[in-house]
């Protein structure tokens, strides 16, 4: 009887051990956005000098989210529209990555000097109305996914939202908010988001993304304040050299902001230069004063920074890092600004020696942050 109760308790403890025990899902990813131009200009990733598709590579390296931009209806280009991210998302799902879509609500790049409203949207003069193309579009666009089996795990609810959004060109606002016009909005985008949830039967995680640490505190405060509500995440573009917050003091932010929201915390975007280097005619964004004390502009450094990263992450509670752009490398593509790539030193693929896989790779391999 004494043997029988003795691993009755054994066999008791070894479940509650268990149950602690639970590790909270890791999610590293890439911003994968990129893929379908550059590879139509002609480039060529490899890995041991072969051929490889970047989303099968990506997914065999361990990357369990896929990051995708979605404009509005571009008229400068053919991709990040609705057609172009249906074959991303595609891509993703095929290997066994979940999908991130983030809504720009724009028809170009949005960012926090650029919140452009889409040319489609930009003679409404009514608010309310506005309001109703943003839950159309976010709800008839989910729906549209959900039916051809693409459905992303998760939506961004605007992209780098720091000013106001869909803001008229011309008349570009970047020091102060008119908030109630800008929760209002951000929220249709949020109901329409939990509507697509209802109709499919599938849970879509929402995320409001900021740049910077540090301009989460003051935006995060005034959005609630005004009404902003019933989102899931809080996303961060952490860059050092744009950033406020050293890099060590990164899990305090995170833990600051998970404490103050009640939000869980993801970075979604990050980048750090392997080389200086620069490989094409287009201007590199990320230089010298991209580096930090410790972290070289080496592949070396490139691996240590996005693993060192992580772990102060997850450190500060927070739960993923989404790296932007790994595999925008040089090619016959242009963009407004330049031929080329303005990232090929930031990639995860060597210019300088046919676009062969880095060790940035490794930072998808999630024992190390166990």
């Amino acid at each position: 009887m004494k043997t029988i109760q003795f691993w009755q308790i054994i066999i008791i403890l070894f479940i509650l051990s268990s149950c602690g025990s639970e590790k909270k899902k890791i999610y590293l990813g890439a911003d994968l956005s990129y893929v379908n131009e550059i590879e139509g200009c002609g480039a060529i990733y490899r890995l041991n000098g072969k051929p490889i598709d970047p989303f099968l590579l990506f997914g065999k390296k361990g990357a369990n989210i896929v990051r995708v931009r979605l404009w509005h209806t571009p008229e400068w280009t053919i991709f990040s529209g609705f057609k172009d991210v249906e074959k991303t998302i595609k891509r993703a799902k095929e290997n066994n990555m979940e999908v991130l879509l983030d809504f720009h609500y724009s028809d170009t790049w949005a960012d926090p000097q650029h919140q452009v409203i889409p040319k489609a949207w930009q003679n409404i003069h009514s608010l309310t109305v506005l309001g109703d193309s943003v839950f159309q579009y976010t709800y008839n666009s989910l729906v549209a996914l959900s039916k051809a089996g693409l459905l992303p795990e998760f939506v961004q609810v605007g992209n780098e939202t720091n000013i106001e959004i869909m803001q008229q060109a011309d008349s570009m606002v970047v020091d102060s908010i008119n908030w109630p016009r800008n929760v209002f909005l951000l929220n249709r985008g949020i109901e329409a988001v939990r509507e697509a949830s209802k109709t499919t039967g599938k849970n879509i995680n929402i995320i409001i993304h900021i740049a910077q640490p540090e301009n989460a505190f003051w935006w995060f405060k005034k959005a609630i304040n005004s009404g902003l509500t019933d989102f899931d995440w809080i996303g961060l573009s952490y860059y050092p050299m744009w950033s406020k917050y050293p890099f060590r003091d990164l899990p305090t932010a995170i833990d600051s902001l998970k404490k103050l929201f009640m939000k869980r915390v993801m970075i979604v975007e990050t980048a750090y230069p392997y080389t200086l280097r620069n490989a094409d005619e287009a201007g590199n964004i990320l230089g010298q004063e991209a580096l930090i004390p410790g972290y070289p502009a080496s592949p070396e450094g490139q691996l240590n920074y996005l693993t060192d990263l992580t772990k102060l992450t997850l450190k500060g509670g927070g739960e993923g890092v989404i790296y932007w752009e790994p595999a925008w490398i040089s090619s016959d593509c242009k963009t407004p600004w330049g031929h080329g790539s303005h990232w090929d030193n930031a990639t995860f693929f060597d210019a300088g020696n046919h676009n062969e896989a880095l060790p940035a790779f490794r930072f998808f391999d999630k024992r190390q942050y166990n």
